[in-house]
């Protein structure tokens, strides 16, 4: 084949295992043919429609067949896919189309009127197709209706522009993350080769598709292996324990709030999880309360560090270190290089914090219309994390937390993630997150948020006096919030920006 991307995953597959079901949703299975046929439909449909190679078609909703379909469709093509936060406002969702030149779009029902709020403004998309009924002009069975499945072979190369994913802007507008075929095929086979990872796999997709984990964390992995995923639009932990027994699910990419939930839901202790192998966790650690109830019913927890840069893999941490490396990251996946460094650019010694940087064939393009921020970012072929963080004795990685993130008090230098761990450790604690805030006499000190286990009454003084048997002085918050929840994005990470709201806030009130 012409096609050497991930448009051409299928076909290979359809020559391999053809009647192997590759997706299940809503109860209703296709095999690897029927995936395939339909994808090539599709891609006659928005190629009669004018998209061509080069071009951008995004998807704008929550988890679907469809999502998957477009990108297999757009690979086809030798177009870019864009996933588009479901969450997104107009006003967002103009910036990442203007800067993509986005041409066509594909949207959900429920977020039909933000996209003919965005049809009625000034935009390149041409084109919009409705997933269900709804104003557009075109339907996504209508595209497809019609259509041939003979077989599409664009000159497509590894290096070529496959996804494009938004950043989610923390530190100013979202920039967009160009990631080659190549990346996202080398990605899959890091995954593959560190999760253990077989052809018979039942790979629950419950992650927001829109989100690299979502994508690259299992559900590519399993489709380039053969294997089947069975995909939820979105998490609910009785859906999900439901599922694992009905579906016989043997593995599942998770961020540390699902697995929460799920531990917590009334039917976790009766739940039939005999069937799940394993479950990769990314997006923090976790503490060990949250690895023993799973450990303890046979279910291997794996944690895994990446960055959307990455397409995400850069390390991971075996079921077999999780509890004996508690807050580690692990060690670098196979095809990933992984140092830490000093700011002059040489390799830190083992247990002195540096920048984690990262070099191997997963390594994103650069940033789409940002030369400079792409040539601040990867240096030499390194990718420039802005973690902090430092390798043990025997070489595991362990994030301290990102360099924008630290504050120092006092003259030294705090890293809230250090903190946050310290106070997870604390019985009764279940939630934790820091923040650097001003201090007339430290020049920035700590604000913890805790949130205590069901059933635990916690108090500041408390807490702040069980931390110095953990923490020197200078790392002990000043001011610590006892809070119901922590405010968190789509994919589980807590809104630091949201808590610097509420600290200013407090600090105001209280006359800080």
């Amino acid at each position: 084949m012409d096609n050497e991307g991930i448009g051409s995953w299928l076909e290979r597959r359809i020559a391999m295992t053809p009647k192997n079901e590759a997706l299940v949703f809503d109860g209703r299975a296709v095999t690897y043919e029927e995936m395939a046929l339909r994808t090539r439909r599709l891609a006659h449909g928005l190629r009669t429609l004018g998209v061509e190679k080069g071009d951008c078609v995004g998807f704008f909703g929550f988890n679907d067949p469809a999502a998957l379909e477009v990108m297999f469709a757009a690979g086809l093509l030798g177009a870019t896919y864009l996933p588009l936060n479901a969450r997104l406002t107009a006003e967002e969702a103009r910036y990442v189309l203007g800067d993509s030149r986005c041409t066509t779009v594909i949207f959900g029902d429920q977020q039909a009127d933000v996209a003919q709020e965005l049809a009625q403004s000034d935009t390149p998309v041409t084109t919009w197709i409705g997933l269900g009924d709804s104003w557009s002009s075109h339907t996504y069975e209508g595209v497809r209706a019609g259509q041939p499945d003979t077989r599409i072979d664009e000159q497509v190369g590894l290096d070529d522009l496959s996804v494009l994913m938004y950043s989610s802007g923390t530190t100013g507008a979202p920039k967009g993350v160009m990631l080659s075929h190549g990346n996202m095929l080398w990605n899959a086979l890091n995954q593959l080769l560190a999760q253990d990872m077989t052809s018979k796999e039942r790979t629950l997709s419950v992650a927001p598709l829109f989100h690299i984990g979502g994508i690259g964390g299992a559900v590519t992995p399993t489709l380039l292996n053969g294997g089947t995923v069975v995909l939820l639009r979105k998490f609910d932990a009785g859906v999900v324990l439901d599922t694992i027994e009905k579906e016989r699910i043997t593995t599942f990419f998770a961020v540390p709030t699902m697995i929460q939930e799920l531990w917590h839901h009334p039917r976790f202790a009766d739940a039939d999880l005999s069937s799940l192998r394993a479950i990769c966790v990314a997006g923090a650690p976790l503490p060990e309360a949250l690895i023993s109830p799973w450990q303890d019913r046979d279910v291997a927890i794996t944690q895994a560090y990446g960055l959307t840069e990455t397409a995400p893999s850069v390390t991971m941490l075996s079921s077999a270190d999780v509890r004996t490396k508690i807050g580690s990251a692990g060690k670098r996946t196979f095809f990933t290089d992984v140092d830490v460094v000093r700011p002059d650019g040489s390799s830190a010694e083992p247990n002195e914090i540096g920048e984690i940087v990262a070099k191997g064939p997963n390594v994103m393009l650069g940033y789409l219309n940002q030369p400079e921020a792409t040539a601040r970012t990867i240096v030499d072929g390194w990718l420039h994390t802005g973690d902090a963080g430092y390798f043990d004795d025997e070489g595991f990685l362990f994030i301290c937390d990102r360099y924008k993130d630290m504050y120092i008090s006092g003259g030294e230098n705090v890293y809230p993630a250090e903190v946050e761990a310290a106070l997870l450790r604390l019985d009764g604690i279940r939630e934790a997150a820091v923040i650097g805030v001003p201090h007339e006499k430290w020049g920035e000190t700590g604000m913890a948020f805790v949130v205590a286990d069901d059933g635990t009454a916690l108090d500041a003084e408390t807490v702040r006096a069980r931390l110095r048997e953990k923490l020197a002085g200078f790392k002990i918050p000043t001011f610590i919030q006892i809070a119901e929840a922590l405010p968190r994005t789509a994919t589980g990470k807590i809104r630091k920006p949201d808590l610097r709201t509420s600290a200013r806030e407090y600090l105001l009130t209280a006359g800080g």
